[in-house]
């Protein structure tokens, strides 16, 4: 019997309070002092897993967790930008309040359907999801038989639980993703069995 692949997706830990109220995708927050206690708790968790590879996004709040899961594991971290969060080009940095003031009629559609819009200067939902699923996909081929983790974004792995639930797009925020949350995907080859979804380690 060929074995099973198994994936887990970690959302990053707590960013610094500095990203609180703002609309961030793209921005490069790093751990609050919260968040790297997560990060340690997560890495305890997580340390007897036989991971054959560690791959992250590039935002530093995941970086910063990649490296801290991967300490005294023989391989590095490898960083992909397939893996990184939504880009919401101009809403970057803005206060939610600001960009309900500056585009109201963008703001409604955002709030009302979430995974419908184009940020201006940015992505929409569907040039987000396709570039996610295509790097999963190609991943699980090259750790056939293996055990990895994305140390990665809610939308990231949102994305991810409603491909493998069968769930349509534009009802992945029923999947709860708190900060620090971990969760797992076993392939059975092409066929997902969700294992474990957004466990939150104190």
């Amino acid at each position: 019997m060929t074995p099973s692949t198994v994936l887990w997706l970690w959302r990053h830990p707590e960013p610094e309070t500095a990203a609180a109220g703002h609309c961030y995708g793209s921005l490069d927050w790093k751990l609050s002092p919260r968040g790297v206690l997560q990060a340690h708790a997560a890495a305890q968790a997580l340390s007897g897993e036989p991971f054959s590879a560690i791959y992250s996004s590039p935002r530093r709040r995941c970086t910063e967790a990649a490296a801290i899961v991967a300490a005294g594991r023989d391989f590095p971290v490898q960083t992909m930008e397939s893996l990184r969060e939504l880009d919401f080009g101009e809403f970057e940095g803005r206060s939610y309040d600001e960009i309900a003031a500056l585009y109201p009629a963008l703001y409604h559609q955002w709030m009302e359907h979430p995974t419908e819009v184009r940020f201006p200067g940015g992505e929409s939902f569907a040039d987000m999801r396709a570039r996610v699923i295509a790097a999963a996909g190609d991943l699980r081929l090259r750790h056939a038989g293996e055990t990895v983790i994305f140390v990665t974004h809610g939308g990231v792995i949102r994305i991810l639980l409603a491909e493998a639930l069968g769930m349509a797009p534009a009802t992945i925020f029923r999947i709860a993703q708190s900060h620090g949350a971990i969760n797992r995907i076993r392939y059975f080859g092409d066929v997902p069995s969700v294992e474990l979804v957004n466990a939150e380690l104190r």
